[in-house]
C-alpha cells in the first residue's frame, strides 16, 4: 500500500515541473500604458507681426458744468450735453454711446457744500478723416472736455488671424533651428495653442487732437496687430 502513495506523489511533482518549464520565456501581457511610446516632440513659440494703417477713430466729448443745486448743475448739463451729441451727429459721428452720467458736490476748506458739478460724456466713431471734425464739432457745440482720439483698424480679426499664421511659421522656423543643431527632423504639428486672449494695438504715431485749432488735424500713424503662439512638433 506504501508504494502507489509514493508513485502518485512523483507524478504530481513531474507535472508541477512541466508547468514551470513551460512558462518560462513567456513574456507578460503589456499593459495599455507600456504599449504606447511617449511622442518625440519639440516645443517652441512663435510670434507673428502685422502693421496696418487705423482707419476708424473714436473721440470722447464731454460737458462739465456747476451750480448751485444739483437740479440746475444736472439741468445746464443735459442741455449742452444735448447740442453736442447733435452736433457730433451732424458731423458724421456714428455709435454714439453713452460713458458716465455723474454728480457731485462741490465743498470747501471746511467741508460745507458750496455747489455741485455734473459731467456727462459721449464717445462716437468716424473714419480718420472725419476725426477732426468730430472735434471741432463737439467742442463748437459745448465740450469743456475731450479725449482722443483713440484710433483702431477696422479689420483687426482678419489681421489678427495673419498674424497667427506668422507666428507659426516663426516657431517651426525656430523648431528647425533647433533641428538643424539637434540632428534631428521636424515633422507635423502636435499641439498648438494662442498665449493671450486678444491682441494689443501697438501704435507707432498718436494721432494729435487741438481743440483751439480751426479744423483739428489727426494723423492715423500704424498700428502693429500682434499674435504669439506656442507649438509642439512631432520629431524624428
Amino acid at each position: 500500500m506504501r508504494r502507489p502513495l509514493l508513485l502518485t506523489a512523483a507524478a504530481a511533482a513531474v507535472l508541477l515541473a512541466v508547468a514551470a518549464i513551460a512558462g518560462v520565456g513567456r513574456p507578460a501581457p503589456a499593459s495599455g500604458a507600456s504599449q504606447q511610446a511617449e511622442p518625440r516632440l519639440v516645443t517652441t513659440t512663435g510670434h507673428g507681426s502685422v502693421t496696418a494703417v487705423p482707419d476708424e477713430a473714436v473721440v470722447t466729448a464731454g460737458v462739465n458744468t456747476r451750480a448751485a443745486t444739483a437740479a440746475s448743475a444736472l439741468a445746464q448739463n443735459a442741455e449742452t450735453m444735448q447740442k453736442v451729441i447733435d452736433a457730433l451727429k451732424g458731423a458724421g459721428g456714428t455709435d454714439l454711446q453713452t460713458e458716465e452720467v455723474s454728480l457731485y458736490p462741490q465743498t470747501d476748506d471746511n467741508g460745507a457744500v458750496t455747489g455741485y458739478s455734473a459731467q456727462n460724456t459721449v464717445t462716437a466713431k468716424s473714419k480718420i478723416a472725419g476725426a477732426g471734425g468730430l472735434v471741432d464739432a463737439a467742442v463748437g457745440a459745448g465740450a469743456n472736455t475731450v479725449d482722443g482720439p483713440s484710433l483702431d483698424v477696422s479689420d483687426r480679426d482678419a489681421l489678427y488671424r495673419d498674424a497667427l499664421k506668422q507666428a507659426v511659421a516663426d516657431a517651426r522656423a525656430k523648431a528647425q533651428a533647433l533641428a538643424d543643431a539637434g540632428g534631428f527632423t521636424v515633422g507635423g504639428v502636435f499641439t498648438a495653442s494662442e498665449q493671450g486672449s486678444a491682441p494689443q494695438p501697438v501704435f507707432e504715431a498718436a494721432g494729435v487732437a487741438r481743440a483751439a485749432a480751426p479744423s483739428t488735424p489727426v494723423e492715423p500713424g500704424t498700428q502693429d496687430v500682434t499674435a504669439d503662439v506656442t507649438v509642439s512638433f512631432a520629431i524624428t
